[in-house]
């Protein structure tokens, strides 16, 4: 089939290799010109496992295409996905501007009918709001087909989730696009689960906040294991067993960061109120969030005391690790509240320190995990890049001035580190070293 799709950030640039992959012709289009000559030279501009090497296969096969001309990619098509960006507004509502000027310019453009799908995360009822766009600005009276098929790619395995997804959802009312929509993914031999437009749209929004309610009750559960001095790491292990509730996304720690989460609890809030109902519960699931990084920040204070001038190592800055994503990074609030108190911070993150820089100031960047121990007077893992537990421990302690350990993600072995001679302070995690 040949595919457009509009906008080349995480989700559209995966979407549209993964298709080229899987034997189709596809338009990529962006309007920033620099990115598009970087992705012509076959390179990726962000770090995904796995996508620059299927890009270049896909540019030297000619089934993947970047470009600037959208109209030309809109003429040569019959599918166009919608992947623009939809950030947040002050007041929590997304931004559609861009996911407007798309479909406006589709409209425009297209002398023939197109299948128009929204695959940037939108609120429910923006179906209904794009066709309006499309019928009002078309000037050959074209019947264009509306569907809503939201991504549910994690970023350090987009790939890997696209090609074998645990389900796809396509929303529409049209059996012939709902028929196209079939045959493009019936390679991936995946589930596809059909609905009307508006259920499809909601499903996005429902899945994320799910998720980050549930590491929002799990970090809550930690919180309590603190003051009782109870493991939460068994805790979650106990509940895990239960398939009502499942493993994942049971991990506690310094909260939940990236674009995505925090973007689309907050859009689902607002698109509640919208609706007339107060979602309290995804209010809480914030405030759990946003507290983790306190709780966090208080710990390394009651252990140092004074932060005044304190040099603290930190290991690991993107929001997850196999990412170089910076946007909403626990790592940054953290690191900020640890300067209000006069700490001093140097860092080391395999691969997002370019980007850190422009979020986080007055640090010292080192080229490695030992470097950032150097002479410090406690070491944070912020990140749990698995080159991290391949660190010597042993070698680390020795170089620090004082051997407390903090550990934001609880995937240090407490009880090795304690054995090493590290002061060990996890989340949720019972510790005989705490200072009373």
């Amino acid at each position: 089939m040949d595919i457009a799709v509009i906008g080349t950030g995480y989700v559209g640039l995966v979407a549209g290799t993964c298709f080229a992959d899987m034997g189709n012709k596809v338009f990529c289009v962006d309007i920033d010109k620099k990115k598009i000559d970087i992705l012509n030279s076959g390179q990726c501009p962000i770090y995904e496992p796995g996508l620059e090497p299927l890009i270049e296969k896909n540019v030297k096969a000619k089934r993947l295409f970047f470009t600037t001309d959208i109209k030309k990619a809109i003429n040569e098509t019959k599918i166009i996905f919608i992947a623009v960006g939809t950030p947040p507004k002050p007041n929590g509502d997304a931004d559609l501007s861009f996911v407007e000027n798309v479909a406006r310019a589709v409209a425009e453009t297209a002398t023939e009918p197109k299948i128009v799908v929204e695959k940037s995360t939108v609120p429910v009822e923006t179906g209904e709001k794009i066709a309006a766009v499309l019928k009002q600005y078309t000037p050959y009276n074209i019947v264009f087909e509306v569907v809503s098929n939201p991504e549910f790619l994690r970023e350090g395995s987009a790939v890997k989730d696209f090609m074998m997804p645990d389900r796809i959802v396509v929303g529409t009312s049209s059996e012939h696009a709902r028929k196209i929509m079939g045959e493009l993914y019936a390679p991936l031999k995946a589930k596809i689960l059909f609905t009307d437009v508006k259920s499809a749209e909601i499903i996005k929004h429902a899945s994320n906040s799910f998720l980050a309610t549930k590491i929002s009750f799990i970090n809550a559960i930690a919180n309590i294991c603190d003051n009782a001095g109870a493991d939460v790491k068994l805790v979650a292990e106990g509940m895990g067993f239960d398939a009502r509730i499942g493993k994942s996304f049971l991990s506690p720690g310094i909260g939940y960061g990236g674009f995505c989460f925090p973007k689309d609890v907050e859009a689902f809030i607002r698109i509640a109120e919208k609706k007339g109902y107060d979602f309290r519960l995804l209010k809480e699931v914030q405030e759990i969030n946003q507290g983790q990084r306190k709780i966090f920040v208080k710990k390394v204070e009651q252990q140092l005391w004074n932060l005044n001038n304190k040099k603290i190592g930190v290991l690991g800055l993107a929001f997850k690790p196999n990412t170089d994503d910076m946007r909403f990074a626990p790592s940054i609030d953290i690191i900020k509240m640890l300067q209000g108190e006069g700490a001093k911070i140097s860092a080391f993150d395999p691969v997002a320190m370019e980007r850190a820089k422009a979020d986080i100031k007055e640090i010292e960047f080192c080229g490695n995990a030992y470097a950032v121990a150097k002479d410090a007077d406690a070491l944070l893992v912020l990140t749990e890049w698995p080159e991290f537990l391949e660190l010597d421990f042993k070698k680390v302690k020795a170089s620090m001035k004082a051997p407390f350990l903090f550990d934001g993600r609880n995937c240090l072995d407490s009880k090795k580190m304690a054995s090493i001679g590290f002061k060990y302070f996890g989340m949720g995690i019972k510790t005989d070293n705490c200072v009373e």
